[in-house]
């Protein structure tokens, strides 16, 4: 259908709500049986604003280069030695332990931290600058004291890393471009 910038399909389906999803740079437009099309058409004009940034953000991303194989095991492999020394030195820090340090090629995550102290780093982080890098490395390291992201919490990351915000900014900012 038309009537927007973009054009949609529509599905009907058995549902009572109707959706609106982005696939490859595609928007389908999910309804219920029997919905008139003056109905979605004013549904997708509603939202037509978040249409169109996602559907860009598909482009930029599709834009973006691939990494090979080859390359993440690199990062892989330079991860393992970088962010375990950066563990190493916060850790005692921060005033905790830890269980195990494991490296991963993730599509959203840059690091976690499990109830039982195993900490999980994005071989991606090795593209973002050092300051970024301590910055993830504290925030696991943080969770080991507080698994939430409470008060407390960033008080910690604060009393280690006070410039902290700026690393967090650059995730915001920059990290888009590194992690998809």
């Amino acid at each position: 259908m038309e009537g927007t910038e973009f054009g949609y399909q529509v599905i009907y389906s058995r549902r009572k709500t109707i959706v609106i999803q982005i696939r490859n740079a595609e928007v389908i437009v999910r309804c219920p049986y029997g919905a008139k099309d003056s109905i979605i058409e004013e549904f997708v004009k509603s939202k037509s604003l978040w249409v169109q940034k996602n559907l860009e953000e598909q482009y930029r991303a599709s834009l973006l280069p691939k990494y090979t194989e080859a390359q993440i095991a690199e990062l892989k492999a330079a991860a393992k030695i970088d962010l375990r020394q950066r563990v190493e030195k916060y850790a005692p820090i921060v005033g905790v332990s830890y269980s195990k340090i494991s490296i991963r090629h993730q599509k959203s995550r840059w690091g976690s931290c499990s109830s039982k102290g195993s900490l999980s780093f994005n071989c991606l982080l090795m593209l973002a600058p050092e300051a970024v890098r301590d910055y993830v490395v504290v925030h696991e390291l943080c969770h080991r004291r507080q698994m939430n992201h409470s008060a407390v919490f960033w008080a910690e990351v604060a009393r280690v890393l006070p410039e902290y915000k700026q690393s967090r900014q650059w995730l915001k900012n920059s990290g888009k471009q590194i992690i998809r």
